[in-house]
């Protein structure tokens, strides 16, 4: 049996396309996924900046290029609190690619 992804009846709008190609490419790291991970698990549903370089095992600044990725990919949140960052996971894009993916029966 063939599986094709689930996007609908409707052909895909080329902004629609673009919006998705940008998620997949934000999330088709192993860095960025575990970031993904970390800030979903954690118990307030959030995560400073300051508590993902030894998680990761990564420098600050790379921490923050992956970080970035993903804010500008619309997955995360970022409030600012003082001098650190606060990410939090944009309710809905990971569900939206999630169901990209689900094969139709």
């Amino acid at each position: 049996m063939c599986c094709t992804p689930s996007l609908g009846k409707e052909l895909l709008r080329v902004s629609d396309a673009e919006s998705l190609a940008t998620r997949f490419k934000a999330v088709a790291d192993p860095n960025r996924l575990r970031i993904l991970s970390i800030i979903s698990s954690s118990p307030d549903a959030e995560t400073c900046v300051c508590d993902l370089s030894e998680p990761l095992g990564l420098g600050q600044p790379t921490v923050s290029h992956h970080l970035k990725i993903l804010v500008d990919a619309g997955l995360l949140n970022r409030e600012k609190r003082g001098v650190w960052a606060y990410y939090s996971l944009v309710p809905g894009p990971l569900d939206s690619l999630a169901a990209t993916l689900v094969c139709s029966s």
